[in-house]
């Protein structure tokens, strides 16, 4: 029955109902209305309001639960539903919304992982690009400074250094950027070495990154180690660029039927901010392989990064 007619039905029989007992009822009304008339009329009238609220309410809370569910939704966190119950308009409404959902985070999963192979892959083009145009040509200009360096005046020859080691560390700075682009380390030694490197480079900024890794973990796979990568990646950003965190904790173990990587620092936490760029894309990558991201309070008194990677299935 149409969510219209409905309600005329129940306001039709609630009123039909209020006439049959006034008209059996032993009450009459004097034409100066006694306290005791009154007193009647008055209970009748709210039995009536609060009789038709109550069914009105039961044919309505699905709404009320659409209106909750469509103003807190969030396709980063999938799976919510509400549940389907009746077959009338109301019932349509959940299920086709229901549904709508369902469409929404699967085109949303797809475009995302489109979006974001299409990053790796310009990140790959723009690292081999660093690699092979801009740091040959930062090597070639120190091997001719070297030369040079050898044949040019006393007096001159200090200037040539100093020449010579800014070119040096501007091919460190582009071999470093190179690396963070594309972890050739992760496609030659594997997700252990990858991090582990990781954690050097950061614990070469200032920051103490503690390393602490389960022996005899199971294979990932390349595309779920690439996320598990990246994921400990922005974290360590997030904590050296916006913590002021001293001490870090990297961790990779197995819990049961799943793989957890965790990031715990001692900075300052998250003092109630929103979630950024960073921990966003975190959660579209997470999304990308079925894993769970939560980002709370740490350990160590500042911010904590779980990502929860399940192991597929023994085949």
């Amino acid at each position: 029955m149409p969510l219209y007619w409905r309600v005329c039905l129940i306001n039709g029989l609630v009123f039909v109902a209020g006439t049959v007992a006034l008209a059996f009822a032993p009450v009459t009304v004097s034409t100066r209305v006694l306290v005791s008339e009154a007193i009647v009329l008055v209970l009748g009238l709210v039995g009536i309001v609060a009789l038709n609220s109550a069914l009105l309410r039961t044919s309505l809370a699905p709404l009320d639960r659409l209106i909750r569910l469509m103003e807190t939704v969030d396709l980063q966190k999938p799976g919510r539903r509400l549940p389907e119950s009746g077959s009338g308009a109301v019932g349509q409404l959940v299920r086709g919304f229901n549904a709508m959902l369902g469409r929404l985070e699967t085109e949303r999963g797809r475009s995302n992982a489109m979006a974001l192979a299409a990053q790796e892959a310009e990140r790959h083009r723009i690292a081999q690009e660093l690699h092979d145009e801009i740091g040959q040509g930062l090597t070639a200009m120190l091997l001719s400074l070297k030369q040079l360096s050898d044949r040019v005046p006393p007096e001159a020859r200090d200037d040539v250094l100093e020449i010579q080691e800014t070119a040096r560390a501007t091919l460190d700075e582009v071999r470093g950027v190179a690396r963070r682009l594309r972890p050739g380390v992760l496609e030659d030694l594997g997700l252990h070495s990858a991090l582990a490197a990781l954690a050097t480079e950061f614990s070469s900024r200032g920051l103490f990154v503690q390393r602490v890794f389960s022996p005899g973990l199971p294979e990932l796979g390349s595309e779920r180690e690439l996320v598990v990568y990246r994921v400990a990646q922005e974290a360590l950003t997030n904590v050296a660029r916006h913590s002021r965190a001293r001490t870090v904790k990297l961790s990779l173990r197995r819990q049961g039927t799943a793989v957890v990587l965790a990031v715990d620092d001692d900075g300052q936490g998250l003092r109630g901010a929103e979630e950024g760029t960073g921990i966003r894309g975190m959660r579209e990558r997470a999304l990308l392989i079925g894993a769970k991201l939560a980002v709370s309070s740490g350990e160590l008194g500042g911010t904590s990064v779980r990502l929860t990677v399940p192991l597929e299935p023994a085949r």
